[in-house]
């Protein structure tokens, strides 16, 4: 199963030196049978850019923790494959959120999607009214939704030693 693994720039330097990461609280989201339920028109590849933007907002929600030093504006998910034994559906916790069994191995991992410099500035301002948002503040949700619209660059697992050390 293609799982989506919200993240910041700290959790990308921890995956570099572990070689494994622990998903916060062991959540994830991925295209699940609730969430297809739910979308009933779209294909996969839709159906999982839905799940992959639940994990990107998630990101924006870590962020606002304020723990992050290095890329405190910079959303990230990583994309990963897991057996689907790893991976327990949810759907009380949201359509496309999962439980996994324990953290993902480097070598599991698809993909890094981390955000542009450009979109630094969009994310900053989610960050901050990212509670309001989730309370149905129409506002707020407008810029979060300002920032989720924003482009995240692809990296291949092999450059997370040159992303970490670079970016």
């Amino acid at each position: 199963m293609r799982v989506y693994l919200p993240a910041t720039f700290g959790m990308l330097a921890s995956l570099e030196e572990h070689r494994l990461i622990h998903a916060r609280n062991g959540w994830a989201f991925a295209a699940t049978e609730a969430l297809h339920e739910f979308f009933t028109s779209g294909d996969e590849e839709e159906i999982e850019a839905v799940a992959f933007d639940d994990a990107a907002l998630a990101s924006i929600r870590l962020l606002a923790i304020g723990d992050e030093e290095r890329h405190p504006h910079r959303r990230v998910v990583i994309s990963a494959d897991v057996p689907d034994a790893e991976a327990t559906a949810d759907p009380e916790m949201g359509e496309s959120v999962v439980k996994l069994a324990g953290p993902v191995k480097l070598e599991d991992v698809a993909a890094i999607h981390v955000d542009i410099a450009e979109a630094e500035e969009a994310t900053a301002r989610a960050i901050e009214v990212v509670d309001a948002a989730d309370l149905g503040d129409e506002d707020a949700e407008l810029t979060v939704g300002d920032a989720q619209d924003n482009y995240m660059a692809f990296y291949d697992p092999s450059e997370l030693p040159v992303l970490v050390e670079l970016l």
